[in-house]
């Protein structure tokens, strides 16, 4: 890495500022990769490591054309620096398109001789030979034509979903008396109106706690019931058209269907796998989910004698219920421990303890006055920034996520990630708190792996199913009594007990088996949309989240049309578990504490410091020692271990 860090970007101070950074700088970046393919068409005497280099700088350009439009797109309070942005996200997303289907830029690369490159730069031109051949540059040019459309089709449609999801919060209201058992602070917050009825809506600051706390069933089902439709009936067409558009793209480029081209490039290897994967997760959790469902049924019967199942509207507040009554964690009394006002430094102070690094504010325009910026240092040198928009509001991206906002690449470009999530600015929910761990485990992954030589190598730009294993690691540190006792502290001042961390811990396995068949349908929703994809929406999911766990859907609902994960994870929301599998053994390597120095140390070397430049499963071997294993998340879902979360 040079000596001299590059500068982090500079934001515009006014609204005028923001359409230009929407609009304006991404067209430059893309008439930087114009200029520069010409080149590599035009310089046929160029080496293989001046090629390569030519294609890392289009690259560089399209990361940073890309990131900006798409973080503005989803997280800029003007509405029409959202529709530029995205303007510009459709554009960028067409010439990589346009570009991967270009058999002179093929040409260039497709008889490069690798023998004199070193070992990455050989890893560079090996991945971009098989992106052109599974972006069909061999193919006819009417066929070549017709996957580029496919490819614009597949962008249009993702953008209209995420939008329609992003803009489609849904309220209801109730009687005050129906939100009986909610906390104090909630009630404090949603006073009745005139008549007596208090509005609450789908966002997550209101969703969370209904759905935990809510002793009036009628008010949960009311509240999931507009959470499950939204986005409905908008995304009904939408996601329809999508499926078949993957499916013909598929088809075309040779593969039997999205599936088996999206894991192509995956830890999995191939679309047969992933029910061969999850057929084994529903072996491993299904007689502990019947265990668990009778205890949840005869408490429902408790309160509703007459309820026929107990539906995914009754899980969480019978799982908290229970959870008070048979190991005494009273989730309002965890709650109190978990002001925001003391959670996001203690995320930032324990973050920044375990990787050796330093964050420093920084004073510096952004898009909205919730924002606040940190640079990354580690020592005297300074290795990124990062950019917290953490509350909820209109036109904002409604759930929580790590998005890239420049690409890493050493000594040219400083990382920058940005982190949109929805928490309340008061009392926090430990899985919220959770929530904040994993996302920010994704953050610093990708600043502390965005120094690569290669921008396609940067960050976390590893397999898509491995992604989420350094995020669901990190969530551990949340159920560990000493990280919390550092930074919790009730409306008295006193941390949280030692003792009350111990009890969440056990009480924490009871209940996973069931949450494990919630995201076991979550996962074969996604897979099977895809490779089935069935002419009645409605009905093939609710029967399949019905056939996946004893917790029943809501029936006549449309999750499907909000299930965001669908546009970008595509067939493969299988990505948690598996990545989950991963995580559980990498925590067996902080077997000497999970804030020792070493061996976190060993674990920013291993695992993140090399993004996507090796092989995760290599990655993971260079920390453990050995290929990772299934034995932890099997211990694990036997609660014979740790605490790792799986509701993502």
């Amino acid at each position: 890495m040079s000596s001299a860090a590059p500068e982090p970007l500079s934001f515009p101070a006014d609204l005028q500022g923001w359409l230009a950074f929407a609009a304006d700088r991404p067209a430059e970046r893309l008439e930087r990769v114009a200029a520069i393919d010409a080149r590599l068409k035009a310089e046929s005497g160029l080496s293989a490591d001046e090629r390569l280099e030519l294609w890392n700088d289009t690259e560089i350009a399209l990361a940073e054309a890309l990131s900006g439009a798409y973080l503005l797109s989803e997280a800029h309070p003007d509405a029409g620096v959202r529709e530029a942005a995205e303007a510009q996200v459709q554009a960028v997303e067409a010439l990589s398109s346009r570009r991967i289907l270009d058999r002179e830029l093929w040409a260039v690369f497709a008889d490069v001789d690798s023998g004199g490159l070193d070992e990455d730069a050989a890893r560079v031109l090996a991945h971009l030979l098989r992106d052109f051949r599974r972006g069909g540059v061999d193919l006819d040019d009417e066929t070549r034509e017709r996957v580029r459309a496919l490819a614009d089709r597949d962008t249009e449609l993702s953008l209209t979903f995420s939008r329609n999801v992003r803009d489609g919060r849904r309220e209801i209201t109730v009687p005050a008396a129906d939100l009986a058992g909610l906390p104090q602070d909630f009630l404090d917050e949603h006073p009745a109106d005139a008549d007596g009825r208090v509005t609450l809506t789908t966002e997550y600051t209101d969703l969370m706690p209904v759905r935990e706390y809510a002793a009036v069933r009628e008010t949960r089902v009311a509240l999931i019931s507009a959470y499950n439709d939204l986005a409905w009936p908008e995304n009904e067409a939408v996601l329809a058209e999508l499926l078949e558009v993957r499916a013909e793209r598929a088809r075309l480029l040779g593969y039997d269907d999205w599936a088996e081209y999206e894991t192509e490039t995956r830890m999995i290897g191939s679309g047969a796998e992933i029910p061969a994967f999850l057929s084994r997760l529903d072996a491993a959790s299904a007689e502990a989910a019947a265990l668990e469902y009778a205890q949840l049924e005869e408490r429902l019967r408790r309160e509703s004698p007459d309820a026929g199942t107990v539906t995914v509207a009754d899980f969480w507040y019978l799982l908290s219920a229970l959870k008070h009554e048979q190991y005494d964690v009273d989730a309002q009394l965890v709650r109190s421990y978990f002001p925001f006002h003391r959670v996001l430094p203690g995320v930032l102070e324990v973050t920044s303890r375990l990787l050796g690094l330093e964050y420093r504010r920084a004073d510096v325009p952004t898009w909205h006055p919730d924002v606040s910026s940190y640079e990354v240092f580690r020592g005297a040198e300074r290795i990124g920034r990062f950019h917290l928009d953490l509350h909820p509001r209109d036109g904002k991206f409604n759930h929580a996520a790590c998005f890239p906002l420049a690409p890493g690449v050493a000594g040219r470009v400083l990382p920058e990630a940005v982190l949109l999530c929805n928490f309340s600015r008061g009392l926090l929910e430990h899985d919220e708190v959770v929530t904040f761990f994993h996302e920010f485990g994704h953050l610093v992954h990708d600043i502390v792996g965005g120094h690569q030589r290669w921008v396609r190598f940067s960050g976390v730009s590893t397999e898509w199913d491995f992604v989420e294993a350094p995020s669901q690691l990190l969530e551990e540190w949340a159920w560990d009594a000493d990280v919390l006792r550092s930074f919790t502290a009730d409306a008295a001042g006193d941390p949280i007990p030692a003792d009350l961390v111990a009890k969440m811990r056990v009480a924490d396995a009871f209940g996973r088996a069931l949450e494990v068949r919630r995201q076991l349908g979550h996962a074969h929703v996604s897979y099977r949309l895809h490779v089935d994809r069935p002419a009645d929406l409605q009905a093939a999911t609710e029967a399949i989240y019905a056939a996946t766990s004893p917790v029943q859907p809501l029936p006549g609902q449309h999750p499907y049309a909000g299930f965001g994960h669908l546009t970008g994870y595509g067939a493969c929301y299988y990505t948690y578990q598996w990545s989950l599998v991963i995580a559980r053994d990498l925590l067996s390597g902080f077997d000497s504490g999970l804030m020792d120095e070493r061996t976190a140390l060993h674990y920013r070397r291993s695992i993140l410091e090399p993004g996507g430049s090796r092989d995760a499963k290599d990655l993971v071997e260079a920390f453990l020692g050995r290929p990772y294993s299934f034995d932890a998340y099997r211990d694990w879902l036997a609660g014979q271990d740790g605490a790792l979360d799986t509701r993502r």
